[in-house]
Protein backbone atom coordinates (compact mmCIF):
# COMPACT_ATOMS: atom_id res chain seq x y z
CA UNK A 1 0.00 0.00 0.00
CA UNK A 2 1.02 3.30 -1.05
CA UNK A 3 -0.27 6.73 0.83
CA UNK A 4 -0.72 9.89 -2.07
CA UNK A 5 -2.32 12.03 0.07
CA UNK A 6 -4.09 12.46 3.42
CA UNK A 7 -7.38 14.81 4.17
CA UNK A 8 -6.69 16.95 6.71
CA UNK A 9 -5.19 20.58 5.79
CA UNK A 10 -2.42 22.23 7.75
CA UNK A 11 -3.26 25.77 9.10
CA UNK A 12 0.87 26.59 9.20
CA UNK A 13 3.28 26.31 6.58
CA UNK A 14 5.38 23.15 8.41
CA UNK A 15 8.73 24.78 7.95
CA UNK A 16 10.49 21.76 10.45
CA UNK A 17 8.61 18.95 8.10
CA UNK A 18 10.21 21.05 5.05
CA UNK A 19 13.67 21.71 6.59
CA UNK A 20 13.78 17.95 8.07
CA UNK A 21 13.64 16.81 4.42
CA UNK A 22 15.34 18.80 2.83
CA UNK A 23 18.39 17.83 5.19
CA UNK A 24 18.21 14.24 4.12
CA UNK A 25 18.21 15.23 0.79
CA UNK A 26 21.62 17.18 1.38
CA UNK A 27 22.99 14.41 3.62
CA UNK A 28 21.57 11.43 0.70
CA UNK A 29 23.72 14.00 -1.88
CA UNK A 30 27.14 13.84 0.26
CA UNK A 31 27.13 10.31 0.43
CA UNK A 32 26.42 9.68 -3.56
CA UNK A 33 29.35 12.19 -4.16
CA UNK A 34 31.63 12.02 -1.43
CA UNK A 35 30.74 8.71 0.85
CA UNK A 36 30.14 8.60 4.61
CA UNK A 37 31.76 6.26 6.61
CA UNK A 38 28.97 4.43 8.44
CA UNK A 39 30.62 2.65 10.90
CA UNK A 40 31.17 6.28 12.69
CA UNK A 41 27.72 7.97 11.89
CA UNK A 42 25.77 5.05 11.37
CA UNK A 43 23.90 2.73 14.27
CA UNK A 44 26.17 -0.23 15.21
CA UNK A 45 24.77 -1.77 18.80
CA UNK A 46 27.98 -3.78 19.02
CA UNK A 47 29.93 -0.54 19.25
CA UNK A 48 27.64 -0.02 22.98
CA UNK A 49 28.20 -3.93 23.64
CA UNK A 50 31.71 -4.53 22.89
CA UNK A 51 34.50 -2.81 24.58
CA UNK A 52 36.74 -4.09 21.81
CA UNK A 53 35.03 -1.96 19.39
CA UNK A 54 33.24 0.57 21.86
CA UNK A 55 37.32 1.47 22.73
CA UNK A 56 37.75 3.48 19.18
CA UNK A 57 34.69 5.85 19.98
CA UNK A 58 34.40 8.68 22.24
CA UNK A 59 31.54 10.01 24.40
CA UNK A 60 30.83 12.13 21.85
CA UNK A 61 30.71 9.47 18.79
CA UNK A 62 28.69 7.22 20.77
CA UNK A 63 25.90 9.51 21.22
CA UNK A 64 26.17 11.25 18.28
CA UNK A 65 25.41 8.11 16.47
CA UNK A 66 22.04 8.35 17.27
CA UNK A 67 21.27 10.91 15.62
CA UNK A 68 23.54 11.09 12.45
CA UNK A 69 22.02 7.54 11.77
CA UNK A 70 18.82 8.93 11.40
CA UNK A 71 19.51 11.42 8.69
CA UNK A 72 21.58 8.99 6.52
CA UNK A 73 20.19 6.02 3.47
CA UNK A 74 20.55 3.38 1.88
CA UNK A 75 19.35 4.54 -1.69
CA UNK A 76 16.73 6.33 -3.60
CA UNK A 77 14.07 4.49 -3.16
CA UNK A 78 14.70 4.14 0.81
CA UNK A 79 15.02 8.13 0.90
CA UNK A 80 11.98 8.24 -1.21
CA UNK A 81 9.72 6.04 0.88
CA UNK A 82 10.69 7.93 3.65
CA UNK A 83 10.53 11.27 2.37
CA UNK A 84 6.82 11.19 0.60
CA UNK A 85 5.45 9.48 4.03
CA UNK A 86 7.13 12.33 5.96
CA UNK A 87 5.84 14.73 3.82
CA UNK A 88 2.16 12.99 3.94
CA UNK A 89 1.86 13.05 7.98
CA UNK A 90 4.65 15.08 9.09
CA UNK A 91 2.36 18.49 8.36
CA UNK A 92 -0.24 17.59 10.63
CA UNK A 93 1.94 16.60 13.47
CA UNK A 94 4.11 19.96 13.75
CA UNK A 95 0.57 21.69 12.86
CA UNK A 96 -0.47 19.83 16.20
CA UNK A 97 2.56 19.98 18.41
CA UNK A 98 4.08 23.63 17.38
CA UNK A 99 7.55 23.86 14.75
CA UNK A 100 10.02 23.83 18.52
CA UNK A 101 8.34 20.88 19.90
CA UNK A 102 7.90 18.92 17.05
CA UNK A 103 11.47 19.20 16.08
CA UNK A 104 12.33 17.68 19.80
CA UNK A 105 9.70 15.28 19.07
CA UNK A 106 10.84 13.84 15.85
CA UNK A 107 14.31 14.01 17.10
CA UNK A 108 13.28 11.79 20.30
CA UNK A 109 11.23 9.61 17.96
CA UNK A 110 14.41 8.61 15.89
CA UNK A 111 16.11 8.12 18.87
CA UNK A 112 13.80 5.93 20.97
CA UNK A 113 13.83 3.75 17.66
CA UNK A 114 17.33 3.74 17.47
CA UNK A 115 17.43 2.46 21.38
CA UNK A 116 15.04 0.33 20.63
CA UNK A 117 16.87 -1.64 17.65
CA UNK A 118 20.13 -1.76 19.74
CA UNK A 119 18.68 -3.66 22.93
CA UNK A 120 17.01 -5.99 20.43
CA UNK A 121 19.68 -6.81 18.38
CA UNK A 122 22.97 -5.84 20.69
CA UNK A 123 25.68 -7.84 19.33
CA UNK A 124 25.23 -6.39 15.81
CA UNK A 125 27.91 -4.94 13.79
CA UNK A 126 25.76 -3.89 10.83
CA UNK A 127 25.20 0.07 10.56
CA UNK A 128 21.72 0.76 10.48
CA UNK A 129 20.60 4.18 8.77
CA UNK A 130 17.26 5.84 7.73
CA UNK A 131 14.96 8.15 9.16
CA UNK A 132 12.27 4.99 9.03
CA UNK A 133 12.11 4.82 12.93
CA UNK A 134 11.56 9.01 13.78
CA UNK A 135 8.97 8.58 10.81
CA UNK A 136 7.17 5.60 12.72
CA UNK A 137 7.02 8.18 15.77
CA UNK A 138 5.21 10.50 13.32
CA UNK A 139 2.77 8.08 12.13
CA UNK A 140 2.02 6.57 15.79
CA UNK A 141 1.21 10.63 16.99
CA UNK A 142 -0.78 10.52 13.40
CA UNK A 143 -3.01 7.68 14.62
CA UNK A 144 -3.61 9.02 17.73
CA UNK A 145 -4.59 12.32 16.37
CA UNK A 146 -6.25 11.82 13.68
CA UNK A 147 -7.87 8.20 13.05
CA UNK A 148 -10.36 9.30 11.18
CA UNK A 149 -9.06 10.84 8.23
CA UNK A 150 -9.14 9.54 5.04
CA UNK A 151 -5.44 8.34 3.20
CA UNK A 152 -5.79 7.60 -0.50
CA UNK A 153 -4.17 4.40 -1.12
CA UNK A 154 -2.48 3.70 -4.56
CA UNK A 155 -2.52 -0.43 -3.99
CA UNK A 156 -1.31 -2.13 -7.26
CA UNK A 157 -3.00 -5.39 -7.70
CA UNK A 158 -0.95 -7.22 -10.56
CA UNK A 159 -0.47 -4.79 -13.11
CA UNK A 160 -3.70 -2.73 -12.65
CA UNK A 161 -3.28 0.25 -9.61
CA UNK A 162 -6.32 0.56 -7.32
CA UNK A 163 -6.85 3.76 -5.21
CA UNK A 164 -8.87 3.49 -2.19
CA UNK A 165 -9.83 6.21 0.52
CA UNK A 166 -8.72 4.27 3.45
CA UNK A 167 -9.62 5.77 7.52
CA UNK A 168 -6.23 6.39 8.66
CA UNK A 169 -6.72 3.89 11.73
CA UNK A 170 -6.93 1.06 9.54
CA UNK A 171 -3.64 2.07 7.15
CA UNK A 172 -1.62 2.87 10.22
CA UNK A 173 -2.90 -0.27 11.98
CA UNK A 174 -2.40 -2.45 9.02
CA UNK A 175 1.12 -0.67 8.53
CA UNK A 176 2.54 -1.82 12.21
CA UNK A 177 0.99 -5.27 12.04
CA UNK A 178 2.86 -5.60 8.90
CA UNK A 179 5.87 -4.53 11.06
CA UNK A 180 5.49 -6.82 13.78
CA UNK A 181 4.84 -9.88 11.16
CA UNK A 182 8.21 -9.06 9.81
CA UNK A 183 10.15 -8.74 13.03
CA UNK A 184 9.11 -11.81 14.20
CA UNK A 185 9.71 -13.62 10.83
CA UNK A 186 13.22 -11.89 10.22
CA UNK A 187 16.32 -13.54 12.82
CA UNK A 188 18.02 -10.01 13.39
CA UNK A 189 19.19 -7.65 10.78
CA UNK A 190 19.79 -10.29 8.82
CA UNK A 191 17.43 -8.69 6.22
CA UNK A 192 18.85 -5.56 5.87
CA UNK A 193 16.03 -4.25 7.55
CA UNK A 194 15.41 -3.02 11.57
CA UNK A 195 11.65 -3.83 11.64
CA UNK A 196 11.51 -4.00 15.41
CA UNK A 197 12.65 -0.30 14.81
CA UNK A 198 9.93 1.01 13.15
CA UNK A 199 8.05 -1.05 15.38
CA UNK A 200 9.79 0.97 18.86
CA UNK A 201 9.23 4.28 16.66
CA UNK A 202 5.99 3.79 16.26
CA UNK A 203 5.08 3.18 19.73
CA UNK A 204 7.73 5.67 20.89
CA UNK A 205 5.62 8.18 19.33
CA UNK A 206 2.58 7.67 21.03
CA UNK A 207 3.62 8.04 24.30
CA UNK A 208 5.91 11.10 23.60
CA UNK A 209 2.75 12.72 22.17
CA UNK A 210 1.27 12.21 25.37
CA UNK A 211 4.08 14.15 26.99
CA UNK A 212 4.67 16.59 24.47
CA UNK A 213 0.58 17.83 24.38
CA UNK A 214 1.05 18.78 27.99
CA UNK A 215 4.57 20.96 27.42
CA UNK A 216 3.25 24.62 27.28
CA UNK A 217 4.50 26.45 23.89
CA UNK A 218 7.25 28.85 24.24
CA UNK A 219 6.47 32.32 23.52
CA UNK A 220 9.14 32.47 20.50
CA UNK A 221 6.72 29.35 19.35
CA UNK A 222 3.80 31.29 19.36
CA UNK A 223 5.32 33.86 17.66
CA UNK A 224 6.68 32.10 14.92
CA UNK A 225 3.36 30.11 14.41
CA UNK A 226 1.83 33.43 13.79
CA UNK A 227 4.16 34.44 10.95
CA UNK A 228 3.79 30.66 9.04
CA UNK A 229 -0.24 30.68 9.21
CA UNK A 230 -1.83 29.91 5.75
CA UNK A 231 -3.13 32.60 3.89
CA UNK A 232 -4.91 29.98 1.85
CA UNK A 233 -6.79 27.26 1.95
CA UNK A 234 -5.82 23.53 0.52
CA UNK A 235 -6.22 23.78 -3.54
CA UNK A 236 -7.11 20.45 -3.72
CA UNK A 237 -10.43 18.87 -1.14
CA UNK A 238 -12.16 16.17 -1.28
CA UNK A 239 -16.32 16.51 -0.48
CA UNK A 240 -19.16 13.93 0.22
CA UNK A 241 -22.14 15.16 -0.40
CA UNK A 242 -24.96 13.98 0.86
CA UNK A 243 -28.38 13.49 -0.88
CA UNK A 244 -31.15 12.70 1.18
CA UNK A 245 -34.35 10.65 -0.36
CA UNK A 246 -35.82 10.92 -3.58
CA UNK A 247 -33.71 14.63 -3.69
CA UNK A 248 -32.22 14.28 -6.93
CA UNK A 249 -29.56 17.12 -5.77
CA UNK A 250 -26.55 16.43 -3.72
CA UNK A 251 -25.63 19.28 -0.94
CA UNK A 252 -21.70 19.14 0.46
CA UNK A 253 -19.50 21.96 1.81
CA UNK A 254 -16.56 23.58 0.08
CA UNK A 255 -14.10 25.41 3.02
CA UNK A 256 -12.04 28.58 2.30
CA UNK A 257 -10.17 31.23 3.93
CA UNK A 258 -11.64 34.97 4.64
CA UNK A 259 -8.57 36.67 2.33
CA UNK A 260 -10.04 33.86 -0.41
CA UNK A 261 -13.91 34.89 0.04
CA UNK A 262 -13.02 38.28 0.20
CA UNK A 263 -10.92 38.17 -3.26
CA UNK A 264 -12.40 34.64 -4.93
CA UNK A 265 -10.30 31.48 -5.22
CA UNK A 266 -10.23 28.86 -7.44
CA UNK A 267 -10.49 24.91 -5.69
CA UNK A 268 -9.62 21.26 -7.22
CA UNK A 269 -12.64 19.45 -5.62
CA UNK A 270 -13.09 15.92 -5.78
CA UNK A 271 -16.45 14.74 -5.48
CA UNK A 272 -16.77 11.47 -3.78
CA UNK A 273 -19.82 9.89 -3.94
CA UNK A 274 -20.29 6.08 -3.13
CA UNK A 275 -18.34 4.52 -6.13
CA UNK A 276 -17.99 7.90 -8.22
CA UNK A 277 -15.02 10.02 -7.60
CA UNK A 278 -13.99 12.77 -9.88
CA UNK A 279 -12.64 15.82 -9.39
CA UNK A 280 -13.94 19.25 -10.94
CA UNK A 281 -12.59 22.98 -10.79
CA UNK A 282 -15.17 25.22 -8.61
CA UNK A 283 -14.53 28.91 -8.69
CA UNK A 284 -16.01 30.47 -5.66
CA UNK A 285 -16.39 34.12 -6.83
CA UNK A 286 -15.03 37.50 -4.65
CA UNK A 287 -17.73 38.74 -1.92
CA UNK A 288 -18.56 35.18 -1.29
CA UNK A 289 -20.33 35.08 2.73
CA UNK A 290 -20.36 31.98 5.66
CA UNK A 291 -23.12 30.22 3.97
CA UNK A 292 -23.20 31.13 0.51
CA UNK A 293 -24.25 28.71 -1.91
CA UNK A 294 -22.54 27.20 -5.19
CA UNK A 295 -24.64 25.43 -7.97
CA UNK A 296 -22.84 22.78 -10.32
CA UNK A 297 -25.33 22.05 -12.96
CA UNK A 298 -25.77 18.45 -13.61
CA UNK A 299 -23.46 17.13 -11.02
CA UNK A 300 -26.25 15.89 -9.06
CA UNK A 301 -27.72 12.45 -8.74
CA UNK A 302 -28.84 10.32 -12.14
CA UNK A 303 -32.37 9.85 -11.83
CA UNK A 304 -34.14 6.90 -13.69
CA UNK A 305 -35.77 9.14 -16.48
CA UNK A 306 -31.99 10.02 -17.30
CA UNK A 307 -32.47 13.22 -15.66
CA UNK A 308 -29.52 14.43 -13.10
CA UNK A 309 -29.38 16.63 -10.42
CA UNK A 310 -27.57 19.85 -9.12
CA UNK A 311 -24.54 19.64 -7.06
CA UNK A 312 -24.97 22.82 -3.72
CA UNK A 313 -21.82 23.37 -2.15
CA UNK A 314 -22.05 25.85 0.73
CA UNK A 315 -19.36 27.76 1.35
CA UNK A 316 -17.61 27.73 5.22
CA UNK A 317 -15.14 30.16 5.69
CA UNK A 318 -12.31 29.12 8.12
CA UNK A 319 -10.58 31.26 10.73
CA UNK A 320 -6.84 30.44 10.35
Amino acid sequence: MIPLRDTIPSRNYPIVNNFLIAINIVFFLLQVAHGIDLRTYGLIPARYSASQIADNYNFFQQLFSLISYMFLHGGFLHLLGNMWSLYIFGDNIEDRLGHFRYLVFYLLCGIASGLFHLLLNIHSVVPTIGASGAIAGVMGAYFILYPRAKILTLIPIIFIPYFVELPAFFFLGFWLVLQVINAAASHGDISGIAWWAHVGGFVSGIFLLKMFVKVPVLGFSSRLRNTTVKKKSPRLQVIRPAGPGNDPNLYGTISILPIEAHSGTTKLVTISWGIYNRTFKVFVPPGARQGTKLRLKGLGKSMPDRQKGDLYLKVNIQMP
